[in-house]
């Protein structure tokens, strides 16, 4: 008598939606999420909504996939990543050496950053950041073939804040630029408004973050997957200002 492997039933295809948070940081814990997805064939993604770094994350899978399907994807997403972390290596807004000794990940007693801090609520950015640069302008331009992205099979929608009306304003793949994407995770105690087409913009994150509506009126798919940075519960009181500062 011989055992056999019990077989696996394929399972049938399911067409969702994607919708992404910013916060981030916490793009990174989205982007081992969506690794995780690309490694089931069940699922179809018909359209993904993203704010700030939710909204990288939606047009960088995007790039990919039309390049080689989910593994195309999950390399993008990977490359992607990896070049974020190179700009920042040399970054002074790092751990303190105490807070690296005792394993503590937060920024909130780094020198630099306290001082970096304080100063974003005394000046604005057109106080200090001069030049009005961005380095993630320059990754998003290594990362992404946006001429590629408007011919996605993917629906993308990116969420951004009119400055004057205080109104999300969503762009769709033909309207994707890096600076679109940089206007998603404008936040303005750090950064210029962005201009597009003569309008200012801030975070898509003060007026959708995600946006739902165009998943819900311009999609076909009936599920959502929403990749949350934001936890339902918090067990406990905080007491602390590490407890007080985590998002």
């Amino acid at each position: 008598m011989s055992l056999k492997e019990p077989q696996t039933r394929a399972r049938d295809a399911v067409l969702v939606d994607l919708a992404l948070q910013g916060g981030g940081p916490h793009g990174a814990f989205i982007w081992r999420v969506l690794d995780r997805l690309m490694d089931e064939p069940w699922l179809r993604i018909e359209a993904i909504s993203g704010t700030s770094a939710g909204a990288m994350n939606a047009v960088v899978l995007a790039g990919g996939f039309m390049t080689n399907g989910p593994a195309g994807a999950k390399s993008a997403l990977e490359a992607f990543w990896r070049r974020v972390a190179d700009s920042a290596r040399f970054s002074p807004m790092r751990r303190s050496p105490l807070d690296v000794i005792l394993g503590r990940w937060t920024l909130d007693t780094s020198p630099f950053y306290l001082a970096f801090d304080l100063a974003s609520r005394v000046f604005s950015p057109y106080d200090l950041n001069l030049a009005g640069t961005n380095p993630l302008h320059q990754v998003l331009a290594e990362s992404v073939d946006f001429r590629q992205i408007a011919n996605s099979p993917i629906r993308l929608f990116v969420t951004a804040t009119n400055v004057h009306t205080g109104r999300g304003c969503v762009f769709r793949n033909a309207e994707l630029t890096p600076d679109v994407l940089l206007a998603s995770a404008c936040l303005p105690t750090l950064f210029r408004a962005i201009e597009i087409d003569g309008e200012p913009y801030w975070d898509g994150g003060y007026s959708g973050n995600p946006t739902i509506t165009p998943l819900v009126r311009e999609c076909n798919s009936h599920d959502t997957l929403l990749a949350a940075v934001n936890p339902v519960e918090r067990p406990g009181t905080p007491r602390s200002a590490a407890r007080f500062s985590i998002g």
